[in-house]
């Protein structure tokens, strides 16, 4: 009966972890699919410099804003040729 009743506790708690593995995977899809869901913390968005088309983390990116536009770059220099092109 004890080694009845410590079966039934193990496949509860196995159930329950498989659930959560299961609904974890399925809300990070459906998660990542929806317009506006937030992003976990560690993620960063990937810009595209104009320049040289490096793309590169936005954190990471300079930005030089021109009017309402903000363009990144991956480097000081690729900004700097932006600008005299422009």
């Amino acid at each position: 009966m004890v080694r009845f009743l410590a079966l039934a506790v193990l496949a509860f708690l196995l159930f329950l972890i498989v659930r959560a593995s299961v609904y974890a995977f399925l809300g990070g899809l459906r998660g990542a699919s929806r317009p506006g869901a937030r992003r976990p913390a560690g993620l960063d968005e990937l810009v595209k410099d104009p320049v040289c088309e490096t793309y590169i983390p936005r954190r990471k990116a300079i930005a030089r804003g021109s009017g309402s536009a903000t363009r990144y770059f991956c480097s000081a220099a690729c900004a700097d040729k932006y600008a005299a092109r422009s």
